[in-house]
């Protein structure tokens, strides 16, 4: 996979360079500013981008505005956000075009670097990731969200399908059956008035409504 690195911490962008590399990912430019990650996103040959939410010349958030505006080029483009503090907002900007493809991960989680390394893939493959502690950020407000009427364990699932895990890997959790997994998702997209589509963007969309807190 031929990726696109934004990262202003020169440690932590060698760092990051080595750790992909080692996994067999093509780190084709490592940049730390905004107007350099512009410039290598318009790169045709890109499989995705891994970008830090604010970059120089204004530590806002640049990063993210990049993200999206290649997305706005190319539709569905896989873009890994990482971020050093819950931002949910960040999360919500990312999500709403509902196309999936989509991570936004704390820098504490690359510490964990098969999970990080794994977060990419899937995001690469067209999945969805989101940082734990963002879910739980979420989960400590649920009750203001437009999924209350959603039972405890359909919220678990949400949960789970949030962090980017298919059926199978919620089922194995949960502990319970593919089967269930899938009932408890039809009832989600049924409760949260969701239209029929493909199902990867039925979980985008969940995700999505899930975020509106």
């Amino acid at each position: 996979m031929r990726l696109v690195l934004a990262e202003d911490h020169a440690l932590l962008r060698d760092g990051l360079i080595r750790l992909l590399e080692a996994h067999d990912f093509t780190i084709v430019a490592a940049v730390d500013n905004a107007a350099d990650l512009e410039a290598a996103l318009g790169d045709p040959t890109l499989d995705a981008a891994v970008v830090d939410v604010r970059l120089p010349p204004t530590f806002t958030d640049e990063g993210l505005r990049a993200a999206i505006a290649a997305r706005a080029r190319r539709p569905g483009f896989p873009v890994m956000v990482l971020s050093q503090y819950v931002e949910r907002l960040y999360a919500r900007e990312l999500l709403a075009s509902g196309q999936g493809a989509i991570g936004y991960l704390l820098k504490d989680r690359i510490a964990d670097v098969g999970e990080f390394v794994d977060g990419v893939r899937r995001v690469g493959a067209g999945g969805t990731v989101l940082d734990p502690e963002v879910i739980a950020t979420i989960m400590a407000r649920q009750q203001e969200a437009p999924v209350e009427r959603l039972t405890p364990r359909e919220r678990e699932v949400l949960a789970l399908m949030a962090e980017g895990r298919s059926n199978a890997a919620i089922a194995a959790a949960l502990f319970i059956t593919e089967k269930a997994v899938a009932k408890h998702t039809n009832n989600i997209f049924t409760k949260l008035d969701l239209p029929i589509a493909l199902d990867d963007n039925r979980r985008v969309l969940a995700v999505l409504a899930w975020l509106q807190v």
